[in-house]
């Protein structure tokens, strides 16, 4: 009687985005090989929104239709999961199993071999993910800066075990990333060429643009939905970006804002510009700002801390200027704050944008590794004690009146770092009068950043 060979298994890859910038990403990453064979192909797609019943999803959004063809099928995790909100649920431990059974049903997944690739691993929604298919092997892709930093809290082994790589786009050459190295997960570039041939291919099915040539591009963050700044200080932080590129020279002024952002916000700046003389131009399409580039070539790009403006610069060979960074440096909250790493590099390798000469001379260089590692360690020392000989020989030769604005004393004390406060000298944070004048000494100088 001849035997029979057991069946090999179906393997099925699940893709999970929320943006349509991490989904170019991964079909770049796709159309380069970077992952093996699959019988089945899955996007799965996450809105994160507030409130996600009244913002498009990525899927909605121009140009998706053009990434879709890497995919078998498109899938909704907030449809699976609903009533819950993709950002604040997850499954309790006990009912994991319960969970996978029901993901394997609803998505006919049966028996397959389930492998995923998610992005942002450290929170819901990837990690509730991560947490219903036990077994799975991870591949975490960056589609930020903040791959450049810490993992922002400690990861359960059963899930930091499983990651194999970490795929990211090479925004700052010759720097490493930091996210996931504590699992030992090595970095691995997904291809400059094939992300901006992607790119390339969603500016051509973008929707019809303005038909402006080289003007001063001004990127809207929506900063005060972080609680980083005030609703009133960041329409003052565009109106600063305005009058900043007007004094370089700039009359032709595109603004394309946060889409979250207040539509007021935008008419303020119409307003403002209007009393200078210059000519604004408000983008209201929901298009990438690397479309942007392609489409209108900016003279100038401008900034807070937007990985848009690494993009403009290493993908796109466009200036860029930062302006506002040094407010952010000084406010963000706690030390750890994962917002601290973009923030840190683009204020370190971009120009001031009220630099004049510094903005034309368009010098991007900079040794941002000892800086990352002792900025990555002061915020993570508990997940990567590893970094500790690194911080102390930056901060005992690197640390000046420059370097100073990436460091709080408190944290270096309490880290037992040079810059710290000495042991000997411990009492003076709890002397009342010392802390009125340093109380003072702050109001006294946001007054004058304001």
């Amino acid at each position: 009687m001849a035997r029979t060979s057991p069946k090999t298994p179906r393997t099925t890859q699940i893709f999970f985005a929320s943006t349509l910038y991490g989904t170019a990403t991964l079909a770049a990453a796709l159309d380069s090989d970077c992952f093996g064979p699959a019988d089945r192909r899955i996007l799965l797609v996450s809105n994160n929104a507030a409130t996600p019943e009244t913002t498009p999803a990525l899927d909605e959004m121009p140009g998706f239709e053009l990434l879709r063809g890497r995919f078998d099928e498109v899938l909704s995790w907030n449809e699976a999961i609903s009533p819950f909100h993709p950002g604040g649920w997850a499954p309790r431990p006990d009912d994991t199993v319960l969970w996978e059974r029901y993901l394997r049903m609803l998505w006919n997944l049966g028996d397959d071999e389930v492998s995923l690739a998610v992005e942002s691993i450290q929170v819901n929604p990837a990690l509730a993910l991560a947490q219903i298919f036990t077994g799975a092997p991870l591949d975490v892709y960056a589609d930020g800066l903040m791959s450049y930093g810490p993992t922002r809290s400690k990861i359960d082994p059963l899930v930091g075990t499983r990651i194999d790589r970490l795929l990211h786009l090479d925004l700052v050459p010759g720097l490493e990333p930091l996210l996931l190295t504590e699992f030992g997960v090595g970095p691995e570039i997904v291809p400059t060429d094939a992300f901006v041939k992607v790119l390339a291919d969603l500016a051509d099915m973008a929707p019809a643009l303005p038909e402006i040539e080289r003007p001063a591009l001004l990127l809207g963050q929506y900063l005060s939905a972080l609680d980083i700044l005030t609703a009133e200080e960041e329409e003052n932080l565009h109106v600063r970006m305005l009058k900043g590129a007007l004094a370089l020279g700039h009359t032709e002024i595109v603004f394309k804002p946060h889409p979250s952002a207040p539509a007021r916000w935008s008419r303020q700046l119409e307003d403002e510009a209007a009393k200078l003389g210059a000519s604004l131009t408000v983008l209201d399409e929901p298009v990438l700002a690397e479309v942007l580039y392609q489409r209108m070539r900016p003279a100038l790009v401008v900034g807070c801390f937007s990985t848009a403006l690494l993009t403009a610069s290493a993908l796109y060979d466009l200036p860029v200027a930062r302006i506002g960074t040094d407010v952010l440096l000084e406010r963000l909250t706690p030390y750890q704050n994962s917002n601290r790493v973009p923030v840190t590099i683009v204020d370190a390798l971009l120009p001031e944008l009220t630099d004049k000469a510094a903005v034309e001379a368009q010098s991007l260089e900079a040794d941002l590794t000892g800086l990352l590692q002792t900025v990555g360690f002061a915020m993570q020392a508990q997940i990567y004690p590893n970094l500790r000989p690194a911080a102390e020989t930056y901060l005992s030769r690197q640390l000046n009146t420059r370097t100073w604005r990436y460091f709080k004393r408190r944290r270096l004390t309490s880290l037992a770092l040079p810059g710290g406060i000495p042991a000997q000298l411990g009492f003076i944070p709890r002397n009342a009068t010392v802390r009125r004048v340093a109380k003072r000494a702050r109001a006294l100088k946001r007054a004058a950043l304001g």
